[in-house]
């Protein structure tokens, strides 16, 4: 399993930004080459950020993008299911998870909770702890 290069991307342009504050804008092109993210792609990423309440946005010469929130108070779990979508180790983890197997599948429950330890994780990482980390 891999998060997508989108995702990592989100993280890393999230990390940037709660090292600034969320009172600083920051222009998205000096985001996308401080963090070597391309413009483009950047873009779409703050779009679906900005679409999960993580970061605001505004237009114009004094424009830029901040967080919406402290970075204690936003989660590597909410960053990355803004952009991937809900984590998820195989389908039949999931919350209507379906299995060919059914109860006879020993496989399950080590996903089943795999998953679960997964998500804890990021759930209980936030932006200030790593930026404590650096």
């Amino acid at each position: 399993m891999q998060i997508t290069r989108q995702a990592d991307y989100a993280v890393r342009a999230v990390l940037y930004l709660s090292r600034k504050g969320n009172t600083q804008r920051s222009a998205t092109s000096t985001v996308a080459q401080e963090q070597r993210i391309p413009p483009s792609f950047l873009a779409k990423i703050i779009s679906q950020l900005s679409i999960a309440g993580l970061l605001h946005t505004s237009r114009g010469a004094r424009g830029g993008v901040t967080l919406a929130r402290e970075p204690q108070d936003i989660s590597l779990l909410e960053v990355i299911e803004a952009i991937d979508g809900p984590i998820q180790l195989n389908e039949c983890a999931g919350e209507n998870g379906s299995c060919t197997y059914d109860s006879e599948c020993p496989l399950r429950p080590i996903w089943c909770d795999a998953q679960e330890d997964l998500v804890k994780r990021l759930r209980g990482t936030t932006f200030d702890q790593l930026l404590s980390k650096n």
